[in-house]
């Protein structure tokens, strides 16, 4: 009998998954399956004592959390008469790692790269600034995450409100407004161009079709890389640094959730340990070492 992919068809019927979860589901368990001889009476104690010396304790929690998912469906389907999981209890104490952002230095340097006269460039050339300087500006007037970039179609766009519909994760839709008007000129430059296209998404590669989230990387590690920034940032040190300006400057922990589109507000509590605007301002004024 092929548990695994029994297992892996019965989250995609029933729990709201993306492809990257299941997948991730898949892979922990065709590791336990190399390790674990005896699928259906296990020794969970010696395998994670054997991947405790190879991945760091986020990676093993996350393999517990499969694995007891994997047990709870054979136990429910009547495939196993006890989980091994009844009696166990783990135990992780994980660092807290603050987000990474980039400084308002470097967003500046980004933005520069777009200050070009366009019409110099060839026309493919243009198609692909029109479409970089959306994207980029994009990111960081609004901190999407960079799948729910490479989903928003031409439906998605509220142009009256200017206004986007984003398809968040777990499919919860949120709507962003754009405040910046240069980010909002953008992309209705970009609108403009792909309405003569039969493709609705708003971003695409030069083939036409939907950009994935590693072309998004590719065109962001190119602009890092022209504004001579931080080498090792990612796209996602754009959301970081939204967040933690947004919080720097006043706004409410709630909005800051939504806007994120944060499932939990303790997810974007992590946000306020980087905001050290709020941490001088107290320190400067009550710590009694100031006036000693």
């Amino acid at each position: 009998m092929n548990y695994l992919s029994n297992f892996i068809n019965y989250l995609k019927a029933t729990k709201n998954l993306s492809s990257k979860t299941l997948l991730a589901y898949s892979s922990d368990l065709k590791q336990f399956f190399e390790y674990e001889k005896n699928v259906l009476q296990p020794d969970i104690c010696a395998y994670i004592s054997y991947i405790n010396t190879k991945l760091k304790d986020a990676s093993i929690r996350r393999k517990i959390i499969t694995l007891k998912n994997f047990y709870d469906y054979l136990l429910n389907n009547e495939i196993i008469n006890c989980s091994p999981f009844r009696k166990l209890k783990f135990k992780f104490k994980q660092e807290q790692k603050l987000p990474k952002t980039l400084s308002i230095t470097e967003i500046e340097k980004i933005l520069k790269c777009f200050n070009i006269d366009c019409t110099t460039l060839s026309l493919f050339a243009q198609k692909e600034y029109i479409r970089d300087a959306a994207l980029i500006d994009l990111l960081i007037c609004t901190g999407i995450r960079i799948g729910e970039a490479a989903a928003i179609t031409l439906d998605d766009i509220i142009s009256s409100e200017r206004t986007l519909l984003i398809h968040g994760k777990g499919r919860k839709q949120r709507l962003i407004y754009i405040s910046s008007p240069i980010t909002w000129e953008r992309l209705k430059c970009l609108i403009k161009e792909r309405k003569k296209s039969d493709n609705n998404y708003l971003f695409v590669n030069r083939y036409g079709h939907q950009l994935s989230i590693h072309g998004i990387e590719d065109i962001y590690k190119k602009y890092a890389e022209k504004a001579q920034i931080n080498k090792k940032s990612t796209p996602h040190y754009l959301r970081h640094t939204f967040a933690t300006n947004l919080l720097a400057n006043g706004a409410d922990l709630r909005s800051v959730q939504e806007i994120l589109g944060h499932a939990s507000v303790a997810t974007t509590q992590i946000y306020t340990e980087v905001t050290t605007n709020r941490k001088k301002q107290v320190l400067k004024k009550f710590n009694y070492r100031n006036k000693l």
